[in-house]
């Protein structure tokens, strides 16, 4: 039986007397791979924090793997990259191999030992992005791209269950960016890690995803991929405020 992984249920949220998120219903099970789409300021930000628990909701609810969010003890279970994770001082004195090794802590705790088959788990975690060979490597000497990589094997080395991904590809070169979805896709399919993926890349991640969600402010669409390749321009663009150009 497929588990919803997240429910919201007329959620809102305002920063003083701005609202960010109006009344957001939607949920998001077990094995999809979700896009989140929507124009710069349209609260997707905001979105991935009340999920994260870093923010809490004006009004609504939110659960998270069939639990309150306020009870959810399992963090590890999500697992995150931001968008800024590669914008750090690039002479940090530190190996992709210990960077991903770092990922361990939300999982064991931060004063405790790390297990003895640590170099295991970091050599399973860079294959599964690609880069088991660069792990005595500096992680300042890789490109945006290899660093995004490095980035998400440490989020994978907590065997996360949900791993959200707020505009991966920032950064990354444009030839290297079906790459690097293809990889997204493998973990999706594989491990069967749950994906939500922030994204502006509409035409290009289309072909990977199982479901979107168009947010501005409130959730627009939310569904299945082909129907989502239905949606008219004129929609699309009342959705995003202004038009949208396709490229291709």
């Amino acid at each position: 039986m497929i588990k919803p992984i997240i429910q919201l249920q007329n959620v809102s949220f305002q920063y003083d007397e701005t609202q960010a998120l109006n009344n957001i219903s939607f949920h998001v099970q077990e094995g999809d791979f979700l896009a989140l789409l929507g124009p710069n300021g349209s609260g997707k930000s905001t979105l991935l924090k009340l999920i994260l628990g870093l923010l809490k909701p004006t009004s609504g609810e939110i659960k998270l793997f069939g639990e309150p969010i306020q009870a959810f003890k399992q963090r590890e279970w999500i697992g995150y990259v931001s968008q800024k994770s590669n914008s750090f001082n690039s002479g940090f004195p530190a190996t992709v191999e210990e960077v991903v090794r770092s990922g361990l802590t939300k999982k064991i705790g931060l004063f405790k030992r790390y297990p003895q088959n640590v170099k295991q788990l970091v050599g399973e975690a860079l294959q599964a992005v690609g880069m088991e060979n660069f792990a005595t490597r500096n992680i300042g000497q890789l490109s945006g791209g290899q660093q995004q990589r490095v980035f998400i094997a440490r989020a994978l080395i907590a065997e996360p269950k949900l791993l959200i991904l707020d505009e991966p590809t920032v950064g990354i070169d444009h030839e290297n960016v079906q790459s690097f979805y293809d990889m997204l896709v493998k973990l999706n399919e594989e491990r069967q890690i749950t994906m939500i993926l922030v994204t502006h890349d509409v035409d290009i991640v289309s072909e990977h995803i199982s479901h979107v969600a168009c947010l501005n402010k409130t959730i627009h669409f939310h569904g299945y991929k082909n129907d989502f390749d239905h949606i008219s321009q004129q929609k699309l663009d009342a959705w995003y405020g202004h038009k949208v150009r396709k490229i291709h």
